[in-house]
């Protein structure tokens, strides 16, 4: 008789055995690769079968494949050359998480459907709530990522309203407004996804200029309230950036929120990035103005070594989130439901994935204090890199360092603003190829800027001297 159960237990743990040994020798040998794939467009696409295999076969032919096929066309995040972006590093304990996540295999949807997921995960907010210095009055849960987080942030806004959206929907109503939403014109891209989501529209969406530190002006915020109110548009969100994602500038947050208190609008701040530093006690500096905030978003995944995907995502407002979202039907009912929170009426999602097993982990195995002293030395990693920047005189600066980025460009002089783009432009191609350190760029007042990211768990200041001594020698190559 043909057997349909699942791997054998002894197959699983044999390949499971060797299965973490290989992560744990890919991890410890992964300066071997280049952090960004060298491969072209369809390489790996035409070395796998059209076609699924009509009958199984041995689970060490896929794991084979993973080296022979898949590693190829790897850019490797988990590498110390991978500099770009912002590093999103895995730890041991989050990896480890992760395997129970999976083994365990549970949708935390309901209480009921298990309450271990639903009160570790309230207790994991609690925790990382005090790790960043909130206030008990801030209620939070785990999403995938910040684009996530602020999309349900700017639906708990327009729900604010109390303008019926819930029952009768935005489109075909010509007793609503058209509604207004503001943040910087650094504000990371994800504020405009959600914005055209939620029905608002990308010109419902109001670019706040910057100083020359690329903070918004508060001044300029007003201003553009106050004219949209005269022409009779309903201004109902803001967005402040703690750490942008060109130049991780810091929005100034006390006095967008003495606007936004005046307006009645509902105030969202994105630290999706930099909002862990909020555990060093050197930069609570950052978390002025975040108790009058109505929402924040930080991500662990970007700068806490916790593997893609978790965002966590606070709020004063938890009645206003629940209540535009929360739906239900005979089948989710439960006689539990007046005793317990469950989670699905707090979002999208009805399926809910195990993620906050990876903060009980890595938290606990690391400590606040262990966490804390990582980041803080990337911070130290970042000033040093910077202050080599300013020692040379063919580099410049060209934003503040707050954080972990760097953001700089070769100018040897005498050439003109759109020979400098080309040049950078190329300098970054030429470091990308060489197959040492991966790096990302960015455009700053229309220069051509390229950005230099620490915060990988397995970065140590030889990487980064290294990579100096890199850029330098491939910059000056190209005079």
């Amino acid at each position: 008789m043909q057997n349909l159960n699942d791997m054998p237990s002894e197959e699983f743990k044999k390949n499971g055995y060797k299965l973490v040994d290989w992560i744990a020798k890919y991890l410890t040998s992964i300066e071997k690769y280049p952090p960004l794939s060298q491969v072209n467009p369809g390489d790996i696409l035409k070395q796998i079968p059209q076609s699924p295999p009509t009958n199984g076969e041995d689970i060490q032919n896929v794991l084979a494949d993973v080296d022979k096929i898949l590693m190829d066309g790897i850019t490797h995040w988990n590498h110390p050359g991978f500099m770009a972006y912002f590093n999103s590093t895995s730890s041991g304990p989050g990896i480890l998480a992760e395997l129970v996540s999976a083994g365990l295999g549970v949708n935390g949807m309901l209480w009921k459907t298990s309450p271990a997921f639903t009160e570790l995960e309230k207790s994991m907010m609690n925790w990382f709530r005090q790790m960043v210095g909130l206030p008990e009055n801030y209620w939070g849960i785990i999403y995938d990522t910040a684009s996530t987080s602020s999309m349900h942030a700017i639906a708990s806004a327009r729900e604010q309203l109390n303008l019926g959206f819930r029952e009768k929907g935005m489109a075909g109503r010509s007793e609503v407004p058209k509604l207004i939403l503001y943040c910087s014109e650094h504000a990371h891209n994800s504020i405009d996804k959600g914005a055209l989501t939620l029905g608002i529209g990308l010109d419902g969406i109001r670019k706040i200029s910057v100083n020359d530190r690329f903070e918004m002006i508060p001044q300029k915020l007003e201003e553009a309230i106050n004219s949209d109110i005269a022409k009779g548009l309903k201004s109902f969100c803001v967005v402040a950036t703690v750490g942008t994602t060109s130049t991780t500038s810091v929005d100034p947050v006390e006095a967008i929120a003495d606007i936004t208190e005046k307006y009645n609008l509902w105030l969202h701040i994105d630290s999706a990035y930099a909002g862990v530093t909020a555990m060093i006690p050197e930069m609570k500096w950052i978390t002025k103005g975040w108790d009058r905030a109505d929402s924040l978003v930080i991500n662990p995944h970007k700068w806490m070594f916790t593997p893609m995907d978790l965002s966590v995502y606070f709020t004063r407002k938890p009645d206003i989130l629940k209540r535009a979202f929360s739906l239900s039907a005979e089948y989710l009912k439960t006689n539990q439901d007046s005793e317990v929170e469950n989670l699905m009426d707090y979002g999208i999602q009805l399926g809910r994935r195990f993620r906050s097993l990876k903060l009980w982990f890595i938290i606990r195995y690391f400590g606040v204090d262990g966490l804390a002293e990582r980041i803080k030395t990337h911070i130290e990693l970042a000033q040093e890199f910077a202050e080599w920047v300013d020692n040379e005189k063919d580099f410049e600066q060209m934003a503040p360092v707050p954080f972990s980025t760097i953001c700089f460009r070769f100018n040897p002089g005498h050439i003109s603003e759109t020979e400098l783009n080309r040049l950078n432009e190329t300098l970054l191609e030429k470091i990308n190829q060489s197959g040492k350190i991966f790096l990302s760029h960015t455009k700053l007042n229309g220069k051509f800027t390229i950005r230099l990211t620490i915060g990988s768990i397995r970065h140590e200041r030889r990487h980064i001297v290294d990579a100096w001594k890199l850029i330098k020698t491939i910059a000056r190559g190209l005079q």
